[in-house]
């Protein structure tokens, strides 16, 4: 009985934190929408700005947020992946090794702003790419790195070794053994840090702010090489610089790049379900 009632109060104070946790964002979530729903329609989420951005809409916003989203992990999850298995698979426990993983951990935790900093100075001034798409996704990807390689290497970590031993057994190669017997039960994992990424990557302002994003865009870009428009920049925008705007308009942008992520998440999620369904052991 004793037992049970430390399991009891353990699950209790278990439960009590995640409260903690979700409830004040459910109420955050709550009350941007609130504040903001009136604003989201048809023409808000499809139309330019227009006067000034007092009215209009957001899409150039949107759809610039969308590129920078998806060039950045483009270039992350790759990079990220392959790099998490060579440090796990094959670099061992050297001193290169530590030396990388306490430069990945270093790394993971330096303010976005610095990251902004040295996009504009290698990708914007040195290589000449100027204020663009592909410097700022190119930015994100830098910045968004650490935080895959480190989610795919404990994927990684989580596959039982039994499964590389029976691989070994059979005559296969190390890498034919990473490619079909490792990764496939590492994806559920590989893919939280994917969809870690994405939010990052979709909510950054100061990376942007220095690499890509622009004030206002009469169109939409048409190469790489062209600025655009954020979302989170765009909020910062119309809360800080636009006098005599709606409120609504301002919460209504907030409501609508926290649904963008919150979508983006929720797929990447029922994507790393379905894996998990699928690979099991």
């Amino acid at each position: 009985m004793r037992a049970q009632a430390k399991q009891r109060i353990a699950f209790t104070v278990l439960f009590i934190i995640n409260l903690l946790v979700i409830v004040p964002v459910a109420l955050l979530v709550i009350f941007i929408a609130v504040k903001g729903w009136r604003a989201v329609n048809w023409q808000f989420l499809f139309a330019f700005p227009s006067n000034g951005m007092r009215a209009g809409g957001i899409f150039p916003a949107i759809v610039g947020t969308f590129y920078l989203v998806a060039g950045s992990l483009v270039v992350t999850l790759p990079l990220g992946v392959l790099a998490a298995i060579y440090l796990y698979e094959y670099a061992g426990n050297s001193r290169l090794s530590r030396i990388i993983n306490l430069a990945i951990i270093n790394l993971a935790g330096v303010p976005s702003v610095v990251y902004g900093l040295f996009g504009l100075s290698l990708f914007v001034i040195t290589l000449k790419m100027g204020v663009s798409i592909i410097a700022g996704a190119l930015t994100l990807a830098i910045m968004n790195i650490p935080l895959v390689i480190t989610a795919s290497r404990e994927a990684l970590s989580s596959v039982p070794h039994s499964f590389r031993e029976v691989s070994y057994s059979l005559g296969v190669s190390k890498w034919q053994t990473i490619r079909h017997a490792v990764l496939p039960y590492a994806l559920p994992g590989i893919l939280t840090g994917a969809i870690l990424a994405v939010a990052r990557a979709a909510g950054e302002t100061a990376p942007i702010l220095f690499t890509v994003a622009a004030f206002y865009l009469p169109q939409l870009p048409k190469s790489i090489f062209d600025q655009a428009m954020a979302l989170p920049y765009h909020l910062y925008i119309i809360s800080t610089q636009i006098p005599n705007i709606s409120e609504s308009i301002r919460y209504g942008t907030a409501l609508v790049l926290v649904a963008l992520v919150l979508s983006m998440n929720l797929f990447a999620v029922v994507i790393r379900s379905r894996f998990r369904k699928k690979k099991k052991w």
